[in-house]
């Protein structure tokens, strides 16, 4: 049992099942006032040039319904208005939930058991949240059951850089000075997790081979910035 004051991310060993659902909850809840802030911050605004990349390479026609899963404060939907669609926000968090701006429809679910019916959406966005879940083929065929025959997907995360020496570069940046950030303008803890959370992540491999299985067929990888970040794209078959 946890009091309402424990930080259950706050750990040495990354949790898993259960645990980690939990803590991945209360962890955004407590970050939500300033997620934005130390995003911009940290990633010196390209987490918005990721983001807008994303919807764009989403390809879909103008005013299609774009399910954005674990939204946080809205800023995925946000492009997607700026494009023409009209997005529903959901995330588990109802911290991230309450700070979202973007004026979209907001659902508080797991994303791994989504409260909609089958082929009900024209695509799927999600941003930097695969490492989050606990079961990345479970998310896979859920959103291959809410997305229509011949609708679109973006999935964005975090990367490993293919460079030898951007890679020792990243891990020295996010590893010791993005903590501090954290610590400065937000939780620390939080931010000592989440760079040590791309453990979680599978290879690309795997992943565009779940992809496949789970019906997007075409599905493709592409590295950002390097390797900083990975983006994800695939059509429903």
């Amino acid at each position: 049992m946890t009091t309402g004051t424990e930080k259950t991310w706050d750990t040495e060993a990354l949790p898993q099942g259960e645990a980690k659902v939990q803590a991945v909850r209360q962890m955004f809840d407590a970050i939500a006032p300033r997620y934005d802030l130390v995003n911009r911050i940290m990633t010196f605004r390209l987490d918005v040039r990721w983001r807008r990349k994303a919807v764009r390479l989403l390809a879909l026609p103008t005013a299609s319904l774009v399910l954005d899963l674990a939204s946080g404060t809205g800023d995925m939907c946000t492009d997607l208005v700026r494009a023409g669609h009209r997005p529903i926000s959901a995330d588990l968090s109802f911290g991230m939930l309450a700070a979202d701006r973007s004026g979209a429809p907001r659902i508080q679910a797991d994303i791994l058991r989504l409260p909609m019916p089958d082929r009900c959406v024209d695509g799927v966005t999600c941003g930097f949240a695969l490492r989050n879940l606990v079961d990345l083929p479970t998310f896979f065929t859920e959103i291959a059951r809410v997305v229509r025959p011949g609708g679109r997907i973006a999935l964005l995360d975090v990367g490993i850089p293919h460079n030898r020496i951007v890679r020792w570069g990243n891990s020295i940046y996010f590893g010791k000075i993005v903590p501090k950030i954290g610590a400065l303008l937000s939780d620390g803890p939080a931010y000592r997790y989440l760079p040590k959370s791309v453990a979680y992540l599978p290879s690309k491999e795997q992943m565009l081979n779940d992809l496949r299985e789970a019906g997007f067929h075409d599905a493709e990888h592409h590295q950002l910035s390097g390797g900083l970040t990975q983006l994800m794209l695939g059509t429903r078959r």
